[in-house]
């Protein structure tokens, strides 16, 4: 597959990456992988922005819908189901395209993540209950004597991160910052990422107006079905923790929306954080369309792009 591109375009949440995706598959005749970690859910629809059917009808997509919530799933599932999809796709197209905001995601299969052992169901089963008799801040806290190394870079706000560090160190007597060896994997296809961002402000605007549009289509409704399910982890999600405290009388449904808003913010800035760092990636406008083309067209030699 040395002759095989994916084509990875990633960006914040709200930025136009469903529609250029979508374009760029259509025209290379080729299929679609997300690396969205939430629209991989199969009862996350409306407030993970899904893309609608008629798009989804456009192009193959695949990891869309694919999973339940009840389905345990990380990073490292979908960097093995990736690659040996692609392995696949490109035999029948040079081209696959990737989206998603996912960070993690997008670099496991383009980086790869560290090999991990397995994790028996009894660990990840008593911290699961420890999580919720004790609380985060305590296993927080344990991590952080246990793994300083690793508490320095990672968000140790996040349930999930705290408890894959302690489930790896109580499978392993050893920190999960050991066996975070940031070696890049090889991989025999080449990549290209391109990356779409705005101005902040008009980034922002568009974020408030899209949870506006999330509303009007049912979001509330969507988060009143899945209460029951609050705790599984996939439900720790801008857009639905905060209506399941509204749904508790935490604050109003007007807080509320003024918190999936505020908080899909300061996510969206995460995201920009984390695609940062990764100096491969050449950035556009959304609207810039016709540059990401000439890009395309002199970037990958010998191809036909038009």
């Amino acid at each position: 597959m040395t002759d095989s591109i994916l084509l990875v375009i990633i960006g914040p949440t709200a930025i136009g990456k469903t529609e250029l995706s979508i374009d760029i598959a259509r025209q290379l005749g080729t299929e679609i992988i997300s690396c969205d970690s939430r629209q991989i859910y199969k009862e996350l629809k409306i407030g993970t922005a899904r893309p609608a059917k008629n798009q989804l009808a456009e192009v193959k997509h695949h990891f869309i819908a694919s999973i339940s919530i009840k389905d345990y799933y990380n990073a490292s599932m979908f960097e093995f189901a990736v690659i040996d999809l692609l392995s696949e796709l490109f035999k029948k197209n040079k081209f696959v395209v990737m989206t998603g905001g996912s960070g993690l995601y997008a670099d496991a299969v383009c980086k790869g993540i560290d090999d991990l052992p397995a994790i028996e169901p009894e660990i990840r089963t008593n911290l699961l209950k420890r999580l919720t008799d004790e609380g985060m801040v305590s296993l927080r806290q344990e991590l952080i004597k246990i793994d300083p190394d690793y508490c320095s870079t990672a968000d140790i706000k996040n349930p999930k991160r705290i408890l894959k560090a302690l489930e790896v160190y109580y499978m392993t007597g050893q920190p999960y910052s050991k066996f975070l060896t940031k070696k890049n994997k090889s991989r025999d296809f080449r990549i290209i990422k391109i990356g779409l961002n705005r101005e902040r402000r008009e980034l922002y605007e568009i974020i408030d107006q899209r949870v506006d549009s999330m509303m009007q289509n049912g979001l509330l409704e969507e988060a009143r079905s899945l209460y029951h399910t609050r705790n599984q982890n996939a439900l720790n999600t801008v857009g639905y923790k905060e209506l399941f405290d509204h749904f508790e009388g935490k604050h109003s449904l007007e807080k509320a929306i003024e918190l999936i808003k505020r908080n899909s913010r300061r996510y969206a800035k995460r995201q920009l954080s984390w695609f940062a760092r990764d100096k491969e990636i050449v950035w556009f406008h959304p609207e810039q369309k016709q540059k990401i083309w000439e890009y395309l067209n002199k970037t990958i030699v010998n191809s036909k792009i038009t």
